[in-house]
């Protein structure tokens, strides 16, 4: 993968990314098929989708992670006695 997919692949929101992940997911499932029955013999294609599949729960989960402030920083914060 190219420094400006990963950029698109960042810019793409989580709904995108899920539907990316299921796919790309099919796509392994196939080339292993294709590997065990001996049509396929390429086995860094396997590799870079499984590459690809880890770079996609990766942002997954930084976008996870990231949870924007629901309140204004102006407003005092309440202390729980």
């Amino acid at each position: 993968m190219k420094k400006n997919e990963l950029a698109d692949l960042k810019g793409k929101t989580v709904d995108e990314l899920e539907r990316l992940l299921l796919d790309i997911r099919e796509e392994l499932s196939k080339l292993k098929i294709d590997m065990s029955l001996g049509k396929n013999k390429n086995v860094n294609q396997a590799r870079n989708k499984r590459k690809d599949i880890a770079r996609i729960l990766t942002i997954l989960s930084m976008k996870a992670a990231f949870v924007p402030p629901e309140r204004n920083s102006d407003e005092p914060k309440e202390v729980a006695e």
